[in-house]
């Protein structure tokens, strides 16, 4: 587990290739302790910053192949490590280290870009071609670890696991996009692959990408959904038992992959139905390894998951970590948590806490429970969508002022749910289109109240649909409502909130955090099951709770799903009440100008009058984007400031003189 960086450019010196990495991996020291490495040849520098997991005390990057010819670096886990190494020594390959690393490099050597679909695991790697000079890079199908890139003015890229980097380069203006304001007001993130930055572009989620050469840059797809009528069909469990027995044996062999690691390893522990399930399995295929399991709790009454964590930890005999937080530990954190952030996010918090509390327990790796929503069902959306996309042909034969009337009376309601709605209605045609507005978090009308002109023209010239609505339906022809639901939210909410948070607040806590439930053959496998096996509308996600009943306390079992949220909505009336009156001031929004002042401070005012009391997340979203901002522009020297820095440079190492310069 790695922080990543590389710049490629023949148009730049060695020299300034590795200056830049060099100042792109101390932007990331967070993300690997352990180790720092750095290569720098014509053409091309690559760096790290080293989290050690598998043989910590080698497999040191950027590694060379035996023969110079190939440099890696590598961000991730490769989980089967251990059977490609044998094969590919059977192959000729020679190996001196214990490490994943190691092995990626020569699967690469082997099979090139062919080596994606042999490698089992979360991952983002670049690999320099000294022969070719050309640079190759992939990112893992769930898209669990992060890659960004950018083209150099001068040609070539450069490209980092983190945004903060391609900031910290000094080769990129790294200035706000304003069409990624109004996309962010849509999500609460910025939709893969634009970023917060104007050029800074995320790989998507099983892409690669290729530079050659002359600095031309290509990227593609390495993975997409299974289509439903491939050879992979034979694989469809045939009866209920015969889906559980097959799924036990996957899940069983998941946890077997996800517990390989040479530091500590413990895990997440909500209470809820997938971290019980990840937990039981971790206890049932490594009886004698001491697990530890991390939560966080609150005093706060129906927020709190303490007592069916508790059932859990006891249960499976698991050393059980609670890690208490209160508003005023959280308005105290704040300045650290917001540092995390190199774009905004609307979620993350509580990420960030349990992996505190996980790091302070004295792990480097924990598991986490999630993707069980996304495979079994887990989230409304399963239920919602396809009854409304069943009644969509009869809506749309209605009059269209009957249409229009419904419209606005559904927009002009107080309920958020009955707005977002009426955008559904209004935009969508099939379920996709609904899907590609499921996870929208704010109206479309309310959204363009918000953005000042150069945003508005932006948004009303990327629609209110989700930007995916051009490339995943054609991606899942053949596949039945459930799994379109399901694929849409792998590849929207899971990759560009959860895992982005995921990622992000693990490292900041130098913790690797691992997501078996998100493991990719399994994901393959469940996904093209039939909906009947591992669904039921009456039951919490049926499947997963089927597979696992032995393991699983009975309490929990039967237990209401209950979302992981922290007490924002109280906390935000009180303790953080002066946070975010800052937030909405009129001061502070002059630092983020893509916003009107006006309707934005009336949605603040809003919620504190209880109009919108189950706004909340809307409104957190808009203060995290606010204060990013607000960091932004203060870390940004003006250019008249600038411009003195440069003089005075010049005063000093001309004239020797700074003193004199300055009178």
């Amino acid at each position: 587990m790695c922080g990543i960086a590389g710049f490629v450019s023949s148009a730049v010196s060695p020299e300034e290739l590795g200056q830049t990495v060099e100042r792109m991996c101390a932007a990331m020291l967070h993300r690997g302790p352990d180790d720092i490495g750095l290569e720098s040849r014509a053409g091309a520098a690559l760096g790290m910053r080293r989290l050690a997991i598998f043989d910590p005390k080698r497999g040191k990057q950027p590694m060379p192949s035996p023969d110079g010819r190939y440099i890696l670096v590598f961000n991730g886990a490769i989980y089967n490590h251990l059977e490609l190494k044998r094969e590919l020594s059977a192959l000729g390959h020679t190996f001196h280290t214990d490490c994943d690393t190691e092995v990626l490099l020569a699967a690469y050597i082997q099979w090139q870009k062919s080596c994606l679909y042999k490698i089992r695991g979360m991952f983002a790697f670049a690999v320099w071609d000294a022969h070719e000079r050309m640079l190759f890079a992939a990112r893992d199908a769930m898209g669990v670890k992060p890659l960004y890139y950018a083209r150099h003015p001068k040609g070539g890229l450069l490209f980092a696991s983190e945004l903060r980097a391609l900031n910290a380069s000094g080769q990129l203006p790294c200035e706000i996009d304003p069409a990624a304001i109004g996309e962010y007001l849509s999500w609460s993130a910025i939709p893969a692959p634009r970023t917060i930055y104007t050029g800074c572009l995320a790989l998507r989620p099983g892409s690669w990408l290729s530079c050659d050469p002359t600095g031309q840059i290509q990227t593609g797809t390495w993975w997409t959904f299974p289509q439903i009528d491939s050879e992979k069909n034979g694989e469809k469990a045939p009866s209920d038992e015969d889906f559980r027995i097959e799924l036990r044996s996957r899940l069983e062999e998941v946890a077997q992959l996800y517990t390989r690691s040479d530091v500590p390893l413990g895990a997440f522990l909500s209470g809820g139905l997938d971290s019980t399930a990840c937990v039981g399995l971790l206890r049932h295929v490594n009886t004698t390894q001491q697990l530890k399991t991390f939560s966080v709790v609150f005093d706060e009454t129906g927020f709190s998951e303490e007592s069916a964590a508790q059932i859990t930890a006891k249960a499976f005999g698991t050393e059980h970590h609670e890690l208490r937080l209160t508003g005023k530990r959280l308005v105290e954190d704040l300045p650290k948590i917001l540092n995390c952030y190199d774009q905004p996010g609307g979620d993350g918090v509580n990420t960030y806490y349990a992996s505190l509390a996980a790091k302070q327990g004295g792990v480097t790796v924990s598991v986490s429970g999630l993707g069980g929503d996304e495979l079994f069902g887990g989230y409304p959306s399963f239920k919602e969508l396809p009854r409304l996309s069943r009644l969509l042909p009869y809506w749309q034969i209605l009059p269209s002022k009957l249409r229009n009337l419904i419209i606005s009376r559904l927009k002009a309601r107080e309920n958020t749910r009955a707005r977002l709605l009426g955008d559904w209605l209004e935009n969508a045609i099939d379920i996709h289109e609904l899907a590609a507005l499921r996870r929208r978090s704010i109206t479309e009308d309310a959204r363009k109240e918000l953005l000042c002109p150069e945003a508005l023209r932006h948004a009303k010239r990327l629609g209110p649909l989700h930007p995916l609505v051009d490339h995943l339906p054609q991606e899942l022809t053949g596949a039945d409502d459930f799994q379109i639901i399901s694929a849409w939210e792998l590849r929207t909410y899971a990759s560009d909130i959860l895992l982005r948070d995921s990622d992000t607040f693990s490292m900041a806590n130098s913790l690797e955090l691992r997501v078996p439930l998100l493991d990719l053959p399994l994901v393959e496998w469940v996904w093209q099951q039939p909906t009947k096996l591992k669904y039921r509308s009456d039951s919490t996600k049926w499947g997963l709770a089927q597979a696992t009943r032995d393991l699983i306390p009975e309490t929990i079992l039967k237990r209401k799903k209950q979302g992981f949220t922290l007490p924002f909505s109280l906390w935000m009336q009180g303790i953080l009440k002066p946070f975010m009156e800052d937030c909405f001031s009129q001061k502070t929004l002059k630092d983020c100008p893509w916003l009107e002042v006006a309707p934005t401070q009336r949605l603040w005012q809003n919620f504190i009058q209880g109009s919108d009391s189950r706004g909340w997340s809307r409104i957190w979203s808009l203060a995290m984007l606010i204060t990013f901002c607000q960091r932004k522009k203060q870390a940004a020297p003006s250019k008249k400031r600038y411009c003195f820095l440069l003089v005075l440079l010049h005063a000093v190492l001309e004239q020797g003189d700074i003193c004199g310069f300055l009178l």
